[in-house]
């Protein structure tokens, strides 16, 4: 598993990585800066440089507050701010070790993902 920093604001929110080919393959694009905006008020999505190797990736995924996620149809990243159902192409990544409070601001959000030193 890979810790990273979500430094957006002057805060830094940690989170951990997951130990799979799809999060593996995420931790090789940091560091990476950035813009979230909100989708349908559910969760904070951005475009990534790159599809993600989703090898061995269940075909659904439910995602909780918190979850790092890759909606692999598009290839975005999708950062869950409120429980969702369980929708196929959706794949985990990681999720946030704490509060995510930072991330619930309405409006796009700069951010800067790199690994915890």
């Amino acid at each position: 598993m890979t810790k990273i920093h979500f430094v957006l604001d002057g805060e830094v929110l940690a989170a951990t990585l997951d130990d799979t080919a799809a999060g593996r393959d995420f931790a090789a694009l940091l560091p990476l800066d950035l813009t979230l905006t909100d989708y349908h008020g559910i969760e904070k999505v951005s475009d990534l440089p790159r599809k993600l190797d989703t090898t061995g990736a269940p075909a659904r995924y439910q995602p909780a507050p918190g979850d790092i996620t890759l909606y692999a149809p598009w290839g975005n990243l999708a950062i869950f701010c409120k429980p969702f159902d369980n929708t196929r192409g959706l794949v985990r990544l990681g999720a946030f070790d704490g509060d995510i409070a930072a991330l619930l601001k309405s409006g796009a959000l700069s951010v800067r993902i790199e690994r915890a030193e």
